[in-house]
């Protein structure tokens, strides 16, 4: 699954997902205060809904469309976080396939470059079309993507145009190297590329997965050495696969890049028999995710737990418009302070022999309940 596809990580709203479908291009990286010294962990996120407009349904009004730029500060123990949402006509973007490219004002994305501002005054968060704070964030930031997670089969153009899944996911970077400055209200980070815990990936199809749930870390210390280890990564995504009309149970696709050597488990590869258990455990404060996976060469078992004080509440339009609950909003939690463990396993006709366990540090975790939208902010 560690193979580049710079194809899938293009624009691809056409046919039918370009009147109802999505696409997201989303980066996550930290950096450090020249004024504090203090590390925050940053995002940015291009977002592109329904490029052409719908019709109204009957009695109700079109699916949302437009392009919205955001970037944000994600919670620490300490503060609770920005998120900053900007607007702007479908008309208004412009967008290339090979190389990638995509722009709507000065907010330009590259396959190895990301610059942009967005700016939101408070009289513009009270009337916002997504719940907003106010404040300005300007990036200017190279990237290296060095580690990838492609799905095969489950994001190929027949599986994109057969519409087997909700929404379809391809990580050209679980672990990549953000090189350059994000001033945050006056404030400048300096981002350096070997510590930067970086993230970036793609997300597109016709609706939200339900639930939502996306987690991922290159911050991994072996048990066996001490030592932070060099060119590994882990990424775990949520589907919900479907054929025809009818849905499937969610399934989850799990790569860990283990000091250059791949585990993967998914489902979209039969031949490896891949059977992978997971749950979520919700308290006062915090959501841990327990998961097992294996195949026959390996297995991994994983705990990993997010305090909800250091997840910040994000909100997004649905592509599909108002759907059952009269709101047509998803709100899901994200944050970069997940922690946990991961046991990794070599399986042999003799038996499991213990490979190494790991401990994660910094993960990303975005999670929203079915049904059971986080609060707004």
């Amino acid at each position: 699954m560690n193979h580049s596809d710079l194809d899938r990580n293009a624009y691809m709203l056409c046919g039918s997902l370009a009147k109802r479908g999505y696409l997201r291009w989303w980066h996550s990286f930290s950096g450090i205060s020249r004024e504090t010294g203090e590390r925050r962990c940053f995002f940015v996120e291009y977002l592109i809904l329904n490029p052409v407009p719908g019709k109204p349904k009957k009695g109700g009004h079109a699916a949302p469309s437009y392009v919205r730029v955001s970037a944000g500060i994600l919670p620490s123990a300490a503060d609770g976080g920005l998120v900053l949402h900007s607007h702007y006509p479908i008309s208004a973007a412009k967008y290339a396939r090979k190389p990638l490219y995509f722009q709507v004002e000065d907010n330009v994305l590259r396959e190895n470059r990301i610059t942009g501002t967005v700016s939101i005054s408070p009289v513009q968060a009270e009337t916002a079309l997504c719940a907003t704070d106010a404040g300005t964030i300007v990036w200017d930031l190279e990237i290296y993507k060095t580690i990838a997670c492609h799905v095969g089969f489950l994001a190929s153009p027949l599986s994109s145009a057969l519409r087997a899944l909700d929404t379809f996911w391809h990580a050209e970077g679980i672990k990549t190297h953000f090189r350059g400055q994000i001033t945050v209200n006056g404030e400048l980070f300096d981002v350096l590329a070997d510590d930067c815990d970086g993230y970036a990936d793609k997300h597109w199809g016709s609706r939200f997965n339900s639930p939502w749930l996306q987690l991922s870390s290159c911050n991994l210390v072996s048990e066996r050495t001490g030592k932070p280890l060099k060119h590994s990564a882990l990424a775990i995504d949520g589907c919900c696969p479907r054929f025809l009309f009818f849905r499937f149970r969610p399934r989850l696709i799990l790569q860990l890049t283990y000091t250059g050597e791949d585990f993967c488990y998914s489902f979209g590869n039969p031949l490896k028999r891949v059977k992978i258990k997971w749950g979520t455990k919700e308290s006062r404060t915090s959501f841990t995710w327990h998961v097992k996976a294996a195949c026959r060469e390996s297995m991994v078992k994983m705990t990993l737990q997010s305090p909800k004080a250091e997840m910040l509440p994000v909100e997004y339009d649905r592509p599909q418009g108002s759907s059952g609950d009269g709101k047509g909003i998803s709100r899901v939690r994200i944050g970069a302070s997940g922690y946990g463990t991961l046991d990794l396993y070599r399986l042999t006709p003799e038996g499991k022999v213990w490979i190494d366990t790991l401990t994660i540090q910094n993960a990303l975790c975005a999670f929203e309940k079915p049904g059971k939208p986080a609060s707004a902010r």
